[in-house]
C-alpha cells in the first residue's frame, strides 16, 4: 500500500511539474547592411557614413507557459528578453514580461511589461530587418537615422485585457492601464483599441491611447484586405493612419501614412513573397515642417518555416531635422540581407 501512495504522488507530482513547464523559444536574425547616410545642415555636408553594417534585428529568447487553476482560467506567464547577436551591446533587455490570467468568458489579463493596445491593430507593416523602424523620429547623438512616426512601445507597470473571441462577434476588444510611475512620475496611461476581423480577408482597426507611448495622445486607424480571397491574386494591400498630438507648448500634430502590398511568389520550391511599403509622417515627433518620405521594397524565402531568408533595399529623406544642434536635410539609403533563425 505505501508503494502505491509513493507511486501515485510521484505520478501527480510529474504531471503538476510537466504542466508548469515553461517553452523555451526565441529568434536571431543578423543582416549585413550597406548604409549610406548624410545630413546637410547651415555648414554644408555635416554627416556622411558609408559603410556596411552587421546588425541584430529584434533578436530574443523567452518563456512562457500556463496552467490550469479551475476549469475555465488559466494562470500564463510569459518572460522574453531582448538581446544584441552581433554583440553591439551586452546583456538582456526586458521585452513582453507579465504574469496574468485567461478565462473563456471574461477574456485575458496580463499585469507586467506589456506591448501598448496602441500594436494590437497593427498588420500593416510589412518590412523587415533594418527597415522595421518606425517609432524613431529624432536622430540619436551622432548618428542619422531613418525617421518615421512615433510607434507602440512596451509599457512597464501596466495591466492589459483582451476580450474573449465570441461566434458570430467578429471584434477583437482591448484595454489597458499604467501607472504614473511608468511615466516618470506624471500621468496615469490608458490606451483602447478593437479590431474587426470576420475571416473574409478584410480587417479594419481603430485605436486611441494617452500618455502611454509619448506625453499626449495617439489614434490610429488601420484597414487591410487580402486581394487572394475575391480574385486570382495572391497580394495582400494594407493602410495606416495616425494622428499624435503631443502635449508641448508649441507642438504640431505628427500625421503619418504608411501604404503597403505583399505578393506571394508560387513559381518557388518553398514559400516566398515580395514586399513594398510607403511611409510618410508630418510634423515629426511634433516639430513644425519636420517631414520625412520613405520607401522600401524586399522579399523573403522560407527555407524551413523556422529559418528565413531576407532581401531588402530602401531610402528615407527627412526635411527640417535636427541634429547636433542644427537644423537640415537628411537622407539615409540601406541595401540589405540576412538571415532569421525561428526556434
Amino acid at each position: 500500500m505505501k508503494k502505491l501512495l509513493l507511486a501515485t504522488a510521484v505520478a501527480a507530482l510529474s504531471v503538476s511539474a510537466a504542466n508548469a513547464a515553461p517553452t523555451i523559444y526565441g529568434k536571431a536574425f543578423v543582416t549585413a547592411d550597406y548604409v549610406n547616410a548624410e545630413f546637410d545642415g547651415p555648414a554644408g555636408n555635416m554627416y556622411d557614413e558609408d559603410t556596411v553594417e552587421i546588425n541584430s534585428n529584434s533578436s530574443r529568447i523567452g518563456f512562457k507557459g500556463s496552467e490550469a487553476m479551475t476549469a475555465n482560467t488559466d494562470v500564463i506567464y510569459r518572460l522574453e528578453y531582448g538581446t544584441s547577436v552581433d554583440g553591439d551591446s551586452n546583456g538582456f533587455t526586458n521585452r513582453d514580461t507579465y504574469l496574468g490570467v485567461v478565462n473563456k468568458q471574461f477574456g485575458e489579463f496580463r499585469a507586467g511589461n506589456n506591448q501598448s493596445s496602441l500594436d494590437k491593430i497593427n498588420n500593416v507593416v510589412v518590412n523587415q530587418g533594418y527597415w522595421d523602424n518606425m517609432g524613431t523620429n529624432v536622430n540619436d547623438g551622432d548618428v542619422v537615422e531613418a525617421l518615421n512616426m512615433a510607434d507602440s512601445g512596451r509599457i512597464n507597470s501596466s495591466v492589459i485585457w483582451m476580450s474573449p473571441k465570441y461566434d458570430g462577434l467578429p471584434l477583437q476588444m482591448t484595454a489597458m492601464y499604467s501607472s504614473d510611475e511608468a511615466n516618470g512620475n506624471k500621468d496615469d496611461g490608458f490606451g483602447v483599441a478593437m479590431m474587426f476581423d470576420q475571416g473574409t480577408g478584410f480587417t479594419a482597426g481603430v485605436a486611441y491611447d494617452k500618455d502611454q507611448n509619448i506625453n499626449g495622445d495617439i489614434i490610429r486607424g488601420t484597414a487591410t484586405v487580402d486581394l487572394g480571397k475575391y480574385m486570382a491574386a495572391p497580394v495582400t494591400l494594407g493602410a495606416l493612419y495616425q494622428v499624435a498630438d503631443y502635449d508641448v507648448s508649441g507642438y504640431e500634430k505628427e500625421k503619418g501614412l504608411v501604404v503597403s502590398a505583399q505578393m506571394g511568389l508560387n513559381n518557388f520550391a518553398r514559400p516566398a513573397s515580395v514586399y513594398a511599403q510607403y511611409n510618410k509622417t508630418d510634423n515629426l515627433g511634433g516639430l513644425d515642417n519636420a517631414n520625412s518620405d520613405q520607401i522600401v521594397v524586399g522579399g523573403k524565402y522560407m527555407y524551413k518555416d523556422n529559418i528565413i531568408a531576407h532581401a531588402y533595399a530602401g531610402i528615407n529623406n527627412a526635411d527640417n531635422v535636427g541634429y547636433t544642434g542644427s537644423t537640415g536635410d537628411a537622407e539615409v539609403f540601406v541595401l540589405g540581407t540576412g538571415l532569421e533563425y525561428l526556434f
